[in-house]
């Protein structure tokens, strides 16, 4: 497939230089053999995505309808029980080439992902390295997190018990623009591997890369239907909602909310990454040289368009002054692009609305008091869309920048006397989805992690060291949402269990039946030996 990639990087080189804000970005032959994919009867009309760097227009979606939903999803379920019947070691063939080719084509995804949302290459690179990842966990585990496993039955000896994991069916997944393959996939791909099919519904603005992955996972060998997009806004994620078996949904609280109560109406299972306001500690005792290209990576990586970025900086007063002089220099010195290579260090914003929220979210904090101590402007020299990183200290309470997510390039720093008062602030906020401790002693560091409320929290890093251990089950508490990805979890969401239990002394003339048949009080005596026995020999 021709992109951007072709053109050595210059997107100049394919746009009409006279007419930039009216010629589309992806000629058609690049964008048709990946439009084909969405299901879609032509009757819903199209979105006309644009490039976050110039504001020009990228490409026209055909959109889907409701009807094309439940199309959709019929077509998923009509051929969902041939691939769950498939072997495991055939559906991981499918799930490892995924892999190997998201490594071998990364320059035709890193363009796609860097047109689409507008972030760096370097925040576009994570996403290919996620898949990559992920795609190898659940091959080399996934065996081990669908086995079949053995429990005690009610009586020993006599009954035993099996639990199987069964697919649940059709997995639908809602995914946003801030990481279009990596929240395409990172759903997917464990229910694939489980035996479902998927339906996947990305953003409006980032359907050309997950129609990319979904490209991709035809080449590796994926039968037709088990994974189809759809594509459309929010009626269209309704309408998913109400065709699938379960839903894993990443996006704001606010629309969490209501996919949880459509799924609880439904009665199936709800997945949900949403909101944060994360904060990270920087504790007396942290190593500041270390801690600050860290802080920095954790802060402003896809210009803070990341649901796991810090935007509550929490500073130990004894080393706040000292750590903010050597941050605020590491943030002036980065550089804002839209080129497509990694000269640049912060991408730009999504849209105009990420803009507005950024800016009034600023204006809003200094208004009230605070200073910026850097950044604080659209720089628009740059980019419609592009806004300087920014730090802002002296916050006070009532600034929107502490209560509300920003997602943006933009932190606010709270000072502590100690310990204690560092995870009081930590934990003041309806969101719980990620934190991050910096400290010279990981002893101490782990314990104080264990007052934090939050899904995940790392020791030493930002975030990308915890997302990116697959193993590890990943989510938020308190409003950030229900559920887990990665690890076990994510397997274990997209399936039921089915428990079989057979009484195998029955043959023998022993069984409960056989025990009852005996009449009066005598089965109860010898039940009640029986238990007793079992508490004093500590059976299950």
């Amino acid at each position: 497939m021709a992109t951007a990639h072709e053109s050595d990087g210059a997107l100049g080189d394919l746009m009409d230089p006279e007419l930039p804000a009216s010629t589309y970005v992806l000629e058609p032959d690049v964008v048709a053999p990946l439009v084909r994919r969405v299901a879609t009867s032509q009757d819903a009309g199209t979105h006309r995505s644009t490039l976050p760097f110039t504001g020009a227009p990228l490409a026209a979606i055909p959109l889907s309808s409701p009807d094309d939903v439940a199309a959709a999803a019929g077509r998923a379920r009509a051929v969902q029980r041939d691939w769950s019947q498939q072997s495991f070691d055939e559906r991981a063939r499918v799930v490892d080439r995924l892999g190997a080719l998201v490594l071998q084509r990364q320059s035709e995804i890193l363009d796609l992902i860097q047109m689409e949302s507008g972030k760096s290459r370097r925040s576009a690179f994570e996403e290919v390295a996620d898949i990559a990842q992920t795609c190898r966990h659940y091959v080399v585990r996934g065996r081990r997190y669908l086995a079949d496993r053995r429990e005690p039955g009610a009586l020993s000896v006599l009954t035993g018990a099996r639990v199987h994991r069964r697919p649940v069916g059709v997995v639908g997944v809602i995914a946003p623009w801030n990481y279009p393959l990596t929240l395409a996939l990172s759903e997917a791909v464990p229910a694939l591997l489980a035996g479902n099919a998927v339906v996947l519904k990305p953003d409006p603005q980032t359907t050309l890369s997950a129609l990319w992955a979904a490209e991709l996972l035809a080449e590796a060998g994926l039968p037709d239907d088990v994974l189809t997009v759809v594509a459309g806004g929010g009626d269209v994620g309704a309408a998913l909602v109400e065709h699938v078996d379960h839903v894993a949904f990443t996006g704001s609280t606010a629309t969490g909310r209501k996919v949880a109560a459509r799924a609880g109406e439904r009665l199936i299972g709800a997945t949900l990454e949403l909101g944060g306001k994360n904060p990270l500690y920087v504790a007396a005792d942290a190593d500041l040289e270390a801690a600050v290209p860290g802080v920095v990576r954790a802060c402003f990586s896809n210009a803070g368009q990341l649901c796991m970025s810090i935007e509550r900086l929490v500073l130990h007063e004894r080393i706040a002054d000292e750590f903010l002089e050597r941050f605020v220099e590491a943030v002036r010195g980065l550089r804002l692009g839209g080129e497509l290579d990694y000269t640049a260090d912060i991408g730009s914003l999504v849209s105009a609305d990420q803009l507005e929220k950024v800016s009034r979210h600023v204006d809003d904090a200094l208004a009230k008091g605070a200073r910026a101590l850097v950044g604080a402007v659209h720089r628009g020299d740059v980019g419609p869309y592009f806004y300087a990183p920014t730090v802002l200290d002296d916050v006070p309470a009532d600034a929107d920048c502490l209560r509300e997510e920003t997602f943006g390039p933009v932190v606010a720093v709270t000072r502590v006397s100690g310990d204690d008062e560092a995870v009081r602030v930590m934990n003041d906020s309806e969101f719980g989805l990620n934190a991050s401790i910096w400290s010279g002693d990981v002893a101490r560091a782990r314990r104080l992690a264990a007052r934090v409320e939050a899904g995940t929290v790392a020791i030493n890093d930002g975030y990308l060291q915890a997302w990116g251990s697959t193993a590890a089950p990943m989510g938020g508490m308190k409003a950030s949402g229900l559920g887990r990805r990665h690890g076990r979890e994510a397997v274990e969401a997209v399936t039921e269990t089915q428990s079989v239990v057979a009484q195998r002394g029955q043959r023998f003339g022993l069984s409960v039946d056989s025990l009852y048949a005996l009449g009066g009080e005598l089965p109860s005596r010898v039940l009640t030996g029986a238990l007793s026995a079992m508490r004093r020999l500590r059976l299950p």
